[in-house]
């Protein structure tokens, strides 16, 4: 009798529909050193809920978190150097601004220089783009790849050729901002 009302409560408890009282017979039955052999498992188990249920978790559980006060530092640090990097040049006098007027004579001839310079490399630069995207429609319409490596070998020749002009822009830079930094000083 015992066994057969041992057998309902555990389907009871694997549904799910057991009461306090009803998991409470079932813990002491075992408990009990005789158990049914074929409810050997369910012993186990039990056994496992008893031994859990004494643990204590001994470690201390911290209910401040640690506040990394280096992230507010640094945050502080972005803005101060901001803010120095906004108001420096307006307290040392940045606000004054040259016209083409305020220049010397040379000075003035550098920076045309400069400017010719500059729209040369683009005006080459915009051949080079328009050469390449040729050699890219003649690939695609079926032209042998002989003539198409030989186009953009001639194309890169061009290219290496108009690249040479830069060091011509390069000097003039540099002999714009020589002068800029000595009529400053």
């Amino acid at each position: 009798m015992v066994l057969n009302s041992i057998e309902k409560l555990l389907e009871k408890y694997d549904n799910g529909e057991t009461s306090l009282k009803e998991e409470q017979q079932l813990k002491n039955y075992f408990a009990q050193d005789n158990v049914a052999p074929h409810l050997e498992s369910y012993r186990v188990m039990f056994q496992y809920f008893n031994t859990t249920k004494q643990e204590l978790y001994t470690k201390d559980v911290p209910l401040k978190p640690k506040k990394n006060f280096v992230y507010q530092w640094i945050s502080v640090a972005a803005v101060a150097v901001l803010m120095l990097g906004i108001l420096i040049p307006n307290i040392m006098g940045g606000n004054e601004k040259l016209t083409l007027a305020d220049l010397s004579d040379e000075e003035r001839e550098v920076y045309f220089q400069t400017k010719e310079a500059l729209a040369m490399l683009s005006s080459n630069f915009d051949k080079g783009t328009s050469s390449l995207s040729v050699l890219s429609e003649n690939f695609n319409q079926g032209t042998s790849s002989f003539n198409a490596l030989g186009l953009a070998s001639e194309s890169f020749n061009v290219g290496a050729e108009k690249a040479s002009h830069i060091n011509t822009l390069g000097k003039t830079t540099n002999k714009f901002l020589k002068n800029t930094k000595q009529v400053n000083n």
